[in-house]
């Protein structure tokens, strides 16, 4: 009987302490994710990072906590009073949602209860969790909106229109999945990999979901919703106190939310590496929450050491990667999955593999010819083209004797 099943058989006072574990994990990862990432960057940087408050600086994230909360409440004359209050609620709540349909362990042994740690399970749970993604966008952008502000407004949009080229990307990258696994649901996804991991299967889909969970996030080197060196802030700008808090705990959320979606639908979820199903057994089932967590830990490292290493991009550049690039490559991949899925449904002659790997072969080389020839005449057409100059008016010099003209000019011939 697959773990799965047992979803729907819980009584409520187990689904009550399921949801209240659930919330109390991610805020606990919450504060251990800020210190384990100024550690990290500070060790990139050859710093010591947070090692004062408790035990190596554990308990620094939980000592901002009490200082954001009591700081001054500033609400902007020009905001939007009630929108201003409402968007970082929203961001805050719908961050935890996607956690409701994450499987996080195996059967397990839940106070002489057997069951798994998962709320439920949607026959469309990946759909959902894509649609409460989208939702939480709505609080960056009303935030920067309601602000009264031009830099929020200018990081609102921003966010806007990253979220919606990103979550395309995102979107397709999981096609294939669903192709694979023949099922949206997540219990189901994990079943589906008990013969090997989605990750080998699948990768190009991995490598275009991990791109665009990063772009997804507001992380660096694609943080363009806040961009302090061009937007102040972004659309917090003008957040202080409990509600930056609330977008704060937003952020690193949803970044453990996306690494969990990760897990689930590629690495296998909370199963064991290859080679070590023996373990899922241990502790009574409960060490495959070890491996859940342990392949979640690995992703927020990928996290970190993106943001201690790579500068932040363009506006341009960003945008025209997800929709030149990423949405092209996922349309071709899932064509390909689409056709190997149905010649193995067919059972169809190993003939038709080659010539599959042949056309691969081809639209990838028609597709890396055109690229080159486009940045030639790219090049060719910046090359021809005629600069004139411009003079800017320059303000007249005046000089108290003669004898500052003469140290201006000496100065000058140096």
């Amino acid at each position: 009987m697959n773990a799965s099943s047992l979803i729907g058989k819980d009584p409520g006072w187990i689904i009550l302490l399921k949801g209240i574990l659930v919330f109390a994990v991610c805020v606990v990862f919450t504060i251990l994710s800020v210190w384990g990432e100024r550690r990290i960057v500070a060790r990139m940087q050859m710093r010591l990072g947070p090692n004062r408050v408790g035990p190596f600086g554990i308990i620094q994230g939980l000592a901002d906590g009490v200082k954001l909360a009591l700081k001054e409440d500033i609400i902007p004359e020009a905001a939007d009073k009630i929108v201003f209050t409402l968007a970082p609620v929203i961001s805050a709540t719908t961050c935890f949602l996607s956690f409701a349909v994450i499987p996080l362990t195996g059967k397990v042994s839940f106070f002489h209860h057997q069951t798994i740690m998962q709320l439920t399970d949607l026959p469309v749970g990946v759909l959902y969790i894509l649609a409460v993604a989208s939702v939480g966008v709505y609080g960056i952008v009303l935030a920067g909106w309601s602000s009264g502000s031009t830099y929020p407004l200018l990081g609102g949009l921003r966010s806007s229109a990253q979220v919606i080229s990103y979550e395309v990307a995102m979107g397709l990258s999981l096609v294939a999945v669903f192709i694979l696994s023949g099922s949206m649901s997540t219990g189901d996804i994990v079943d589906s990999q008990n013969h090997g991991w989605f990750i080998i299967k699948l990768l190009p889909s991995f490598a275009i979901y991990a791109i665009s969970m990063v772009g997804e996030t507001n992380r660096a080197p694609f943080d363009l919703a806040e961009a302090e060196g061009e937007l102040v802030g972004g659309f917090h700008t003008e957040y202080s106190s409990l509600k930056f808090a609330l977008f704060f705990l937003a952020e690193y959320v949803n970044l453990i939310g996306v690494s969990a979606l990760a897990t689930t639908l590629f690495l296998g979820g909370y199963h064991a590496l290859p080679g070590l199903g023996f373990t899922e057994n241990w502790l009574g089932g409960w060490f495959t929450l070890i491996w859940f967590f342990a392949k979640l830990f690995t992703f927020f490292f990928v996290f970190v050491w993106l943001r201690g290493t790579l500068p932040r991009l363009r506006y341009d550049q960003f945008m025209q990667f997800g929709w030149k690039i990423l949405i092209p490559v996922n349309l071709i991949w899932i064509l390909v999955v689409s056709t190997i899925r149905t010649l193995q449904i067919e059972n169809t002659s190993k003939i038709y593999y080659i010539a599959l790997l042949v056309t691969l072969v081809l639209v990838t080389f028609i597709v890396v010819t055109f690229r080159d020839k486009l940045k030639q005449k790219k090049q060719k057409a910046f090359d021809e083209m005629e600069f004139e100059p411009v003079d800017f008016p320059l303000p007249q010099l005046t000089f108290q004797s003669e004898k500052d003209l003469n140290r201006v000019g000496g100065q000058l011939d140096e």
